[in-house]
């Protein structure tokens, strides 16, 4: 059975990772995905190792290309913005991740295309979003997350907010949102016959993810701090080094989770200070020297019938390989177009009528250039004209 978003089509004129991944997830579910980037400017993601096979593609295009085609195209030429202008006339999404009014500059703004397209879902993705003071400022992942206000009280007071390896602004922020924009967007014109523009801020989305500490501000107006509440060192809810120098995280907030824990542990006279005893320091000082007395393996045994939300902070190697993960189906084999095929991480929603498609891997900018001319009714001598002319460059 097709994915839920067959018919689906969209426009990805993104780079880098939040857009790319929000149009994989897109393409999993089935939406035709069209890659429109510049053949002359690779993309970083294109450049970095490891590369797969003779394919002579970086794994990370190989997965944040799946699944879509991939034209190159000279936007600063008009014969260029004269063929955007025939795709949109089909195409029911445009994503696109440049600076605030890059697009304008190049007559490909949502207020000309509208016109071409009355019910165009037009999803601008970007750092600050479309107005405000910092519209034009450039940023990554660590800038989202310090100006939406989730790194003041992460991390330890002794060393302050600590790096993530993953881009949880780029991601939860940016990529998912604009999914869900999109997603919301497209219903409504199904409903309304009308298309809208959509200005998705990977700051402004991660603004909510204060939701628990932001709530309470604005009620007491009391900034948290680091290791001042339950989620964020200021109970037993942490994570515990081992004598093997591996951790066990504990998040058994619950009074019968934290009871279990440590009556597990030989500790049942700390049960009634429950998860966040008014001697914390001291008693946080006692568990830890408790959890380096065996290996993470050790407790995992000792935990392995315990319900206490005690579990092993596994290894990407132990986190994709685990019972759990091939339960679950999250590492999948993709085709390669050569007979062969990739591993890849999963779509990792479950649909019981409509399962991700898993067509083949990212392929190279340019691939389906004449594909999508002649789809677009160009004869053969103009799309090498237009080769000759730079318009692929």
């Amino acid at each position: 059975m097709p994915g839920p978003l067959d018919g689906i089509k969209v426009l990805d004129f993104t780079t880098l990772l939040p857009g790319p991944f929000a149009t994989l997830l897109l393409a999993d579910m089935g939406a035709d995905v069209l890659r429109i980037v510049s053949g002359s400017r690779p993309d970083l993601v294109e450049l970095l190792p490891p590369f797969i096979g003779s394919s002579d593609i970086s794994s990370k295009l190989a997965y944040l290309g799946r699944g879509k085609r991939a034209i190159t195209l000279d936007l600063k030429k008009s014969r260029s913005r004269e063929i955007v202008h025939l795709l949109i006339q089909t195409y029911d999404v445009l994503i696109e991740q440049f600076r605030p009014g890059v697009m304008a500059k190049l007559e490909l703004d949502y207020d000309r295309l509208k016109h071409v397209n009355p019910k165009l879902v037009y999803c601008s993705l970007t750092g600050y979003g479309q107005s405000g003071p910092m519209e034009q400022r450039a940023g990554h992942d660590i800038n989202y997350l310090s100006q939406a206000g989730v790194m003041s009280y992460s991390g330890r007071k002794e060393t302050g907010p600590i790096l993530s390896a993953f881009q949880a602004a780029d991601l939860a922020g940016g990529s998912q949102s604009a999914v869900i924009a999109i997603l919301a967007a497209v219903v409504c014109r199904n409903t309304t016959g009308k298309g809208q523009h959509l200005d998705v801020s990977m700051t402004d989305c991660m603004v909510p993810f204060n939701a628990l500490a932001g709530t309470d501000f604005l009620v007491d107006g009391r900034s948290p701090e680091r290791e001042g509440h339950l989620l964020n060192g200021g109970s037993l809810y942490d994570f515990y080094e081992t004598s093997d120098g591996e951790y066990m995280s504990f998040g058994g907030l619950e009074p019968k989770f934290s009871a279990a824990f440590l009556e597990a542990i030989g500790r049942s006279d700390l049960v009634p200070g429950g998860v966040a005893p008014g001697n914390l320091v001291q008693v946080k000082k006692e568990i830890r020297a408790i959890i380096r007395s065996k290996t993470r393996d050790e407790w995992v045994r000792i935990f392995r019938e315990v319900d206490a939300c005690f579990e092993p902070v596994l290894t990407l190697e132990e986190a994709l390989y685990s019972p759990h993960s091939e339960a679950r189906g999250l590492v999948v084999s993709i085709p390669a177009g050569d007979g062969s095929t990739v591993r890849q991480l999963a779509h990792p929603i479950k649909f019981s009528k409509t399962a991700p498609e898993y067509r083949h891997i990212g392929c190279k900018p340019g691939t389906h250039n004449r594909e999508v001319m002649t789809e677009l009714g160009y004869p053969e001598e103009e799309i090498e004209q237009m080769r000759q002319e730079g318009v692929f460059d």
